[in-house]
């Protein structure tokens, strides 16, 4: 397995539909995170999450989408078909959330009571916060909170989005700057400041 830590996402995936268990393992655990964190923050779902997850890396394992390595890299590919594995599901299960609180019980969020070191009114007022961010992206027009989700959340560049999505930079531009409002609106009421990035986990995945 060590060996395998070096190797380039498409040549993993060359070894995992040949049949190597060791290869697929390597590309599971490089890129499903990513994915569950996109899925999760289009949809508030952890079930809807994984099971996206499972579908995006079973359609590569049966060679469903027929990858094209002149195309581009893997990575890009797979959030691909993480957002059509997305938008087919949200499509056919809404309303596909309640955003009261879509993380309790999922299992996978991180654990939001306050450390013996943090005070309590602070990780208190850390929840809200969380919470409201959560609300707000999960009420955005489906195709102004993906690019706010892979461009913000996820930190991609407008090029990695729109190969993504399938448009051009411009488009990327153009929503994302549209959905930050948008957000900015949600989160203050219409009050011009700036949003609580602090609520936002560095890995990706909302805090």
């Amino acid at each position: 397995m060590a060996g395998l830590t070096e190797i380039r996402d498409e040549q993993l995936l060359k070894m995992m539909q040949a049949g190597d268990e060791e290869a697929f393992t390597m590309l599971y655990r490089r890129r499903q995170g990513l994915i569950y964190c996109f899925a999760l923050e289009m949809s508030g779902s952890p079930s809807l999450a994984e099971e996206v997850t499972q579908e995006v890396f079973m359609a590569l394992i049966q060679n469903k989408h027929g990858y094209d390595p002149s195309l581009g890299p893997l990575s890009p590919y797979l959030m691909g078909m993480a957002r059509h594995q997305v938008l087919r599901s949200l499509e056919r299960e809404r309303p596909y959330v309640s955003i009261a609180h879509p993380w309790d019980g999922s299992g996978e969020s991180e654990d939001l009571a306050a450390p013996s070191h943090e005070d309590p009114q602070f990780a208190i007022s850390r929840r809200q916060s969380i919470h409201s961010v959560q609300q707000a992206i999960l009420s955005l027009p489906e195709h102004y909170r993906e690019v706010v989700v892979l461009c913000d959340l996820n930190e991609m560049s407008y090029q990695e989005a729109a190969s993504i999505l399938g448009c051009s930079v411009g488009t990327v531009r153009s929503r994302l700057h549209r959905g930050r409002a948008l957000l900015l609106q949600k989160l203050t009421g219409g009050k011009k400041v700036e949003a609580d990035r602090k609520a936002i986990d560095p890995s990706g995945c909302l805090a």
